[in-house]
């Protein structure tokens, strides 16, 4: 058999595909094979359009193709478009837009994917059936009958990709901004009678960078002022890339108030790791414009750090943590030891860390005395289902602790997990509505 040298071309254009989101997006390689297959699952699904498609007239076979093929084409703009203009320097609501774009046609490809794999492989089996129990006429009806089945498989697929694609745009376009708020009243051990009702209002995962409007981040800001707080917690994750994401909602999030302070905690996106600099000292002025945002809008920010409210009746502290996550993909720079220096007299402790595994790995086993501890990070993976009596995410396979509030029955302490504000890559959500929480310390 002779070798085609067309042969090569898929090959080699996984090889460069791997190579050019080492270099744009570093962070992200580990998910390259879960790329490669969505690739091959796309020429897959294409394998089984391409006869009806060729069968339309010129100008629909182009424009039908073209359709088809604009995800793939999006990506390899974004990555031959980045080695020019790094990807952080594009304009925020475009890149969001394009990324977000990309992302729901090719969610909505993996339904008919499944069942076009289905529908192959009830008709392979079938086929075998009929192969070996039939002959001459009714040989050709049984084969009718399968195809007929397999088609019925095809054309349902096709109409889950098209609901899928018509729930994500209306997960961007409006459930993305219907902010939820969820209340908890948490009963803390040796809390001292002057914390009794101290309220603590608590954000997460902002995500600046994937904001294309800003009177949504206004209605969030406006709905905060009116609970009152005594303090509002952010927990990490202010940007996506950079820091300069921030900067157009500035005066915005001056306007948070609360009566005893504003304090933020780093979480993995805030570092810039997910971006290729040209220098360390790139990076690096991108932390420092970063600490300098959070002192212009009135954030204290617990670097391993606390802040300790005192009273007549006791102390209370807040401890803030910079990233600690278990999955190696994510900064481990959390010292909860540095963190708690100067605690020792506090009567009560509440914990700020990014990330929930955190306390699942470090707070708990090690015996940290923190009645309650506050995490974002998981934005409860921005799609599940969440009713009386059904709680239900893709989250829960990643994260023990993934939303709401958990308790360590051994200890007795808390961790609350935060949905998320904000979104990231898929810019909406689909049943895990964006979070403000109210928690009541009694």
């Amino acid at each position: 058999m002779k070798f085609k040298p067309k042969y090569l071309v898929i090959p080699v254009l996984i090889v460069i595909g791997y190579f050019l989101l080492s270099y744009i997006f570093p962070k992200y390689t580990g998910m390259y094979i879960f790329f490669v297959l969505l690739f091959l699952g796309d020429l897959y699904l294409w394998s089984s359009l391409r006869k009806k498609v060729f069968s339309y007239q010129a100008w629909l076979k182009i424009a039908v193709s073209f359709v088809y093929w604009l995800p793939l084409l999006m990506v390899a703009g974004m990555m031959i478009a980045a080695l020019f203009v790094p990807y952080i320097n594009w304009d925020d609501v475009f890149r969001t837009y394009w990324l977000g774009f990309i992302l729901v046609f090719y969610t909505a490809k993996i339904l008919p994917i499944l069942f076009l794999l289905l529908a192959d492989f009830v008709r392979v089996v079938e086929r075998m059936f009929i192969l070996t129990k039939k002959e001459g006429r009714t040989q050709v009806q049984e084969e009718r009958k399968a195809i007929s089945r397999s088609r019925f498989l095809q054309y349902l697929g096709f109409l889950s990709g098209g609901l899928v694609l018509g729930t994500m745009f209306v997960g961007m376009f409006k459930w993305v901004y219907q902010f939820k708020v969820f209340k908890e009243t948490i009963k803390l051990p040796n809390l001292p009678k002057d914390f009794g009702g101290f309220k603590i209002v608590q954000i997460s995962d902002m995500h600046l960078g994937s904001w294309t409007l800003r009177k949504p981040l206004e209605q969030a800001v406006e709905m905060i002022n009116k609970m009152d707080a005594d303090i509002v917690l952010f927990t990490g994750d202010l940007v996506n890339y950079a820091t300069k994401e921030a900067f157009r909602f500035e005066e915005i999030l001056k306007r948070i108030k609360a009566s005893k302070g504003i304090f933020a905690i780093l979480g993995n996106h805030d570092y810039g790791d997910y971006v290729q600099w040209s220098s360390v000292e790139a990076k690096q002025e991108n932390m420092d414009e970063l600490y300098a945002f959070f002192d212009r809008v009135g954030w204290k920010l617990l670097n391993n750090e606390n802040h300790i409210f005192k009273s007549s009746s006791g102390n209370l502290a807040l401890i803030g943590v910079e990233n600690w996550g278990a999955n190696p993909r994510f900064p481990k720079l959390g010292d909860i030891d540095k963190a708690l220096e100067g605690t020792e007299k506090s009567d009560a402790k509440i914990l700020m860390t990014h990330d929930p595994t955190h306390w699942e790995k470090v707070i708990i086993p090690e015996g940290y005395d923190i009645g309650l501890s506050l995490s974002g990070h998981t934005h409860g993976f921005q799609f599940g289902i969440e009713i009386p009596g059904i709680k239900w995410s893709p989250a829960k396979w990643m994260y023990k602790n993934w939303a709401g509030l958990y308790r360590d029955e051994t200890s007795g302490n808390y961790l609350y997990v935060n949905r998320g504000i904000g979104s990231i890559g898929y810019p909406g959500r689909i049943g895990i509505l964006p979070e403000i929480t109210l928690i009541e310390l009694i």
